[in-house]
């Protein structure tokens, strides 16, 4: 049986434990959390507590990675409205004890906000260029993983994050003056999430960047107005007076590497 560390078990990390619980994986999972640890305990999952801190190393992390072969990394950095924290320097206190374990294998949950909103459309092969503190910082994040030799690493840039009880329409119902009213849309479903860290895992697919945005991409405006109105909410307004800036994130590399067809478009 192959054990993994997910470290980060939140809104996508405590499903997809769950979920290679399921499929016949071992799972040691973390939360900065005390209270969140009987929760994973209860669902099978190994339990440890872990924070990671710019400024001292993390406690727990050897226990944590011993006996693993694969780790996957998904913590948010924090950075929304707190430029002062440091992604980079609490990553650079963690990579020496997935160095020296037995983790051999990692994935990097990062993001598309490491391309810059250029009206183009984006693949692999675009030179990164974030805009966003947070971006600059996942950027540099990615590049200390992939340049490691002591591991293989595997870069997942995932669109804007949908589930059930997780939708943008819900913050932007009834708001006036929306922005971008013509840009593309970049989402991912949480199940789609979940089935290609699986198939990434099972496939073996290493040393490589993923763009994972469903292959969907209708304008802001006409995407949110029809699901506010599915969603019985008020539809927001848009500023259509303003230039839209945007992109539109191709993961056909995905798709073919994985043989991978999204199960949810949004």
């Amino acid at each position: 049986m192959k054990q993994i560390s997910i470290l980060g078990c939140g809104w996508l990390g405590m499903p997809l434990a769950i979920h290679l619980l399921q499929k016949g994986y071992a799972i040691k999972g973390s939360t900065t959390t005390e209270s969140k640890l009987d929760l994973l305990k209860s669902e099978g999952i190994l339990p440890y507590l872990i924070s990671l801190n710019a400024n001292e190393l993390p406690s727990n992390s050897d226990a944590f990675l011993e006996n693993s072969e694969v780790l996957i990394i998904n913590i948010p950095p924090g950075l929304r409205g707190n430029t002062s924290e440091n992604f980079v320097a609490k990553m650079e206190n963690f990579i020496p004890f997935i160095q020296k374990s037995s983790v051999k294998k990692v994935i990097f949950v990062s993001s598309t906000s490491v391309y810059a909103d250029e009206n183009q459309i984006v693949t692999e092969e675009t030179t990164p260029n974030p805009e966003t503190e947070s971006g600059k910082q996942l950027l540099k994040v990615e590049n200390l993983l992939l340049q490691n030799p002591h591991f293989q690493s595997t870069i997942l840039r995932f669109g804007g994050l949908i589930g059930k009880d997780r939708h943008p329409i819900k913050f932007l119902a009834g708001r006036n003056n929306v922005e971008n009213s013509e840009a593309p849309i970049n989402l991912i479903h949480q199940i789609d999430c979940i089935e290609i860290i699986q198939n990434i895992i099972e496939k073996e697919v290493w040393n490589t960047v993923l763009n994972a945005v469903a292959p969907f991409h209708p304008t802001r405006k006409k995407y949110y107005t029809e699901k506010a109105l599915e969603m019985n909410l008020i539809p927001p307004q848009f500023n259509e007076n303003e230039h839209s800036v945007g992109k539109t994130i191709l993961s056909d590399k995905l798709m073919q590497l994985l043989n991978y067809q999204f199960k949810n478009l949004g």
